[in-house]
């Protein structure tokens, strides 16, 4: 089935991009501004139209899902690679020991090694609103997550469209935006797992200390030539140009906005559903509201480029 109609945006919202792609499958769109479920297609025997039919789908709905895929983890690699060149499963946290692009996601595994180390406190059930990796120099493309255990209840993913969020703002405060540098920073998040593991790595390269790297505010997309506001809570410090003070108001603004309902979606995962976002343009959450239920999902990550 062909998709080609545009999804109707919520009220207030910003609008969506013109059209929606003309493509061979299924689309199911999931909210106004983001989101799309892609339905009768296998993704271990598609044909390279198939693939760039699926990218011109992803680029425009930002995050889509494939339910009921049932990849093993070198299948889920072997797909992710038809959209670019997998990282490192994470800077700093290994990944699987045999495939080590290969991050997961466990989060009664996290709890048991904090415990280990008496920081079990400091693990959450969830995670709070951030865009992976922005804390290097080229944060990723974007990640492909493959649901492996999902609890009976709660676990679900939010996304939220920086596009949506962006085009939302009066053209005086986009203009002004567009002239400031973000500084991102993973010490906060990461520096107790490096000092346990000893070195991360990240683009073949090795490191035993998280350094802040620099980030406009806003980016434009490289392949769709759409702006998005690219900071985030997980990892933005400080606006460079302002001060701190100034920086910590107009942060806190743009935080609350940028994940306003009307620019999100809310995914609740089945096992083995894959999804698929692009990490340029969105920002991310866990909802931790599955209790001590057992949450595992693994995650594959493209190579990005240096935000421009």
């Amino acid at each position: 089935m062909t998709v080609t109609a545009e999804p109707e945006a919520a009220a207030g919202a910003a609008p969506t991009e013109s059209a929606a792609p003309d493509v061979p499958f299924e689309v199911i769109p999931l909210s106004g501004n983001l989101g799309a479920e892609i339905l009768g297609l296998d993704l271990r025997t598609l044909d390279d139209g198939e693939i760039a039919a699926i990218r011109a789908a992803w680029l425009h709905y930002k995050v889509v899902f494939f339910p009921g895929q049932d990849l093993t983890p070198r299948e889920h690699l072997a797909f992710a690679r038809r959209f670019g060149e997998p990282t490192e499963g994470h800077p700093v946290i290994p990944g699987l020991a045999d495939q080590p692009e290969v991050f997961q996601i466990d989060y009664t595994q996290a709890r048991e090694l904090a415990a280990a180390y008496g920081k079990v406190g400091d693990v959450s059930r969830g995670l709070h609103w951030h865009t992976d990796v922005t804390f290097v120099k080229r944060p990723p493309l974007g990640s492909i997550l493959r649901a492996v255990e999902v609890p009976r209840a709660g676990g679900d993913t939010l996304f939220s469209s920086q596009k949506a969020a962006f085009d939302d703002l009066s053209p005086a405060l986009q203009e002004f935006l567009s002239t400031l540098t973000a500084v991102h920073d993973g010490e906060d998040q990461f520096k107790i797992v490096l000092d346990l593991v000893g070195e991360g790595r990240w683009e073949g390269k090795t490191f035993t200390k998280l350094e802040p790297v620099e980030h406009p505010v806003v980016r434009t997309h490289p392949e769709t030539g759409k702006r998005s506001l690219f900071v985030n809570p997980g990892f933005t410090s400080h606006i460079k140009e302002l001060k701190r003070a100034e920086s910590d108001a107009l942060l806190a603004f743009l935080y609350q906005h940028s994940v306003r309902p009307e620019f999100t979606v809310r995914y609740h995962w089945k096992a083995g559903t894959i999804g698929f976002w692009d990490n340029r343009a969105t920002q991310h959450a866990v909802v931790g509201d599955f209790g001590d239920a057992h949450r595992v999902i693994q995650r594959v990550t493209l190579r990005g480029d240096e935000p421009r």
